[in-house]
């Protein structure tokens, strides 16, 4: 199939969340739930310091990285899990065999049609409330707001290549149900998302801050509020490329070993 007809699935997945319009307000409400929850953490644990500073964040700049290592890089990688346990199961995986696309491309396009819906419709709205309620930090500088678009793309591949590669061992354990609680406690702990690596003890942050989870959340925020270099910056994204090489590398491994390991239930 050309790559032309890509396009083609990630409109229909956009316009087949249009559907469900009424889940956008609940996704909306629990973000805000859940971002205002870590303001009042943050704002608690700066409270406690006789500084306006910890480790050279500021309150701020501490909002700031936690929206965007959560509602803003966060995509929902669950529906991708989801989505190829399912066909595994239900053995509808077998018909994309009979079609001229590579399913881990098909399901890229598709969810990034689900990525553009959840970016417009919940998350550039929940930004703009906390911008207006709370206040956010801008770029640190010119160098750092394009160097956080940059790695901005390069989360979104590296989270896609990994919940993809996670969901295809549903090929061998015929199921995705228990991948997705695995997943999301590794992304917790090593991601950055909820606690900044700068806060994690040193031999932690050293293993954490080289494995591709920190990509996802840790680099693109703590990009933007200026807690890299630019030499640190372009070392980080060397090193991304590389991990982004290696993941799509094993994920089309992965795949062709599953198309030779199919084993279609139900249906």
């Amino acid at each position: 199939m050309k790559l032309a007809a890509y396009p083609a699935f990630t409109a229909t997945a956009f316009q087949s969340r249009l559907a469900y319009r009424n889940q956008v307000w609940s996704g909306v409400f629990g973000e805000l739930v859940f971002m205002f929850a870590r303001i009042a953490i943050w704002t608690s644990v700066f409270s406690t310091v006789a500084s306006s500073s910890v480790d050279g964040v500021t309150l701020p700049q501490m909002i700031t990285y936690a929206l965007l290592a959560g509602p803003v890089l966060y995509w929902d990688y669950s529906r991708l899990l989801r989505d190829i346990g399912t066909a595994v199961k239900s053995g509808d995986i077998a018909v994309y065999l009979l079609k001229p696309l590579l399913y881990p491309a098909y399901m890229l396009a598709s969810h990034i049609g689900n990525f553009l819906f959840d970016l417009l419709t919940v998350t550039v709205p929940v930004a703009i409330i906390i911008a207006f309620t709370v206040g956010l930090v801008p770029p640190a500088s010119l160098f750092h707001g394009f160097a956080f678009l940059a790695f901005w793309f390069l989360s979104f591949a590296m989270l896609f290549l990994l919940t993809a590669i996670l969901g295809l061992a549903a090929f061998w354990l015929m199921t995705a149900d228990s991948l997705d609680w695995f997943f999301n406690s590794i992304m917790t702990l090593l991601a950055g998302g909820i606690v900044p690596l700068w806060f994690f003890p040193g031999w932690l942050a050293a293993i954490a801050g080289n494995l591709p989870f920190a990509w996802v959340s840790y680099y693109p925020a703590a990009i933007y509020i200026g807690q890299l270099d630019p030499a640190q910056v372009l070392t980080a994204f060397v090193v991304g490329l590389l991990w982004f090489a290696v993941l799509l590398g094993f994920l089309l491994w992965i795949w062709a070993r599953a198309r030779h390991r199919l084993i279609v239930q139900g249906g």
